[in-house]
């Protein structure tokens, strides 16, 4: 079934998991240092928040809306994230075992099952889900309180990411926030980043708080070059410990989600599935890309010129999805 009116965001789903897997790649690197933090660590930082806001928007927002009673879209939601993160976990299991990163105690094995993930790119389950839970709890107050209360957090949470040079000066607040690694590696969790995101998804969702698409890209224009600004000025001086978050990706999200809405029509099927399973796999065809290159003594080529690599690693990773999709269709057809 197609989706219609939603195209905007169906087709942005695609470009959202390929700017995910620049992020692990940094496709520019090896041309240019600067270029590749400009492309990957400020612009490539839009995915993820972006995925966060179709949750609110397509999940949180008609339960809030319903007065909290429609729950069953929701209880779908935690119990498939829950479900593919299990799943997701036991399919890298033996690469974690191959690269020795196994926790070594029942404490370091909670802190990546809550907050770090199981394997790097699956911190965003445990996320998503804590961020849902966060939100259904501070949603019954209002939605202009939960809001501000998850913008407060993120506020917290930069500080221990783009803007830790900022306090790790100041003993209280640096002994405050290694408590804070001592239970997540980031503030880039379930609890500091991912609410205002989910919040933000259901405010675009909301009448009251939409603009109009004039508002939007006036907004969008001006927001975007000063998300680059604050993401090079925080690198430049030293001052992040991580770079996921952003004070610029507020406005930022906010406009684009709202412009994404205008686009509408009809979208490819797979496009919803199909992202997440490119972002569930494309560790594995890095990986498999790795063997490939040191199999082939190719490794100056696909590995060494990072953006053959970025472009080798996408190529595969929607390679293997085709298959799988071929697979699933030809085994409906042999069922019908």
């Amino acid at each position: 079934m197609h989706r219609k009116n939603f195209a905007g965001i169906d087709y942005f789903r695609l470009v959202a998991a390929f700017l995910v897997i620049a992020i692990h790649t940094a496709p520019f690197s090896s041309w240019n240092n600067d270029f590749d933090f400009l492309f990957t660590y400020c612009l490539g930082r839009i995915a993820v928040p972006f995925f966060l806001m179709t949750t609110g928007f397509f999940v949180l927002a008609p339960y809030i809306q319903s007065g909290f009673q429609k729950r069953k879209s929701l209880h779908n939601y935690l119990v498939k994230n829950t479900q593919l993160y299990l799943a997701a976990t036991v399919f890298y299991l033996p690469l974690t075992i191959y690269s020795h990163n196994l926790p070594h105690n029942v404490p370091e094995f909670l802190k990546d099952l809550f907050f770090d993930g199981t394997f790097y790119h699956l911190w965003y389950f445990p996320a998503a889900i804590i961020g849902c839970l966060i939100i259904i709890l501070i949603s019954e107050l209002s939605v202009k309180t939960a809001f501000i209360i998850s913008a407060v957090f993120y506020i917290i949470g930069l500080f221990g990411d783009s803007y830790y040079g900022l306090i790790k000066e100041v003993p209280f607040l640096c002994s405050l926030y290694d408590g804070i690694f001592q239970i997540s590696s980031y503030t880039r969790n379930g609890i500091f980043f991912t609410p205002v995101f989910l919040m933000l998804g259901v405010l675009t969702a909301l009448p009251e708080f939409q603009c109009s698409k004039k508002v939007c890209t006036i907004g969008l224009t001006v927001s975007f070059p000063l998300l680059f600004l604050e993401g090079f000025l925080t690198y430049q001086m030293d001052l992040q410990k991580h770079n996921s978050m952003y004070l610029g990706l507020l406005p930022v999200m906010y406009f684009l989600f709202q412009l994404l809405l205008t686009f509408d029509g009809d979208a490819p099927p797979w496009l919803r599935n199909g992202s997440m399973l490119l972002y569930l796999i494309h560790p594995a065809a890095i990986i498999l890309l790795r063997q490939i290159a040191k199999t082939a003594n190719l490794t100056d080529l696909l590995i060494n010129n990072t953006l053959i690599h970025y472009l080798c690693v996408c190529t595969i990773s929607m390679i293997i999805i085709t298959g799988f999709y071929t697979c699933k269709h030809l085994k409906e057809k042999m069922t019908v």
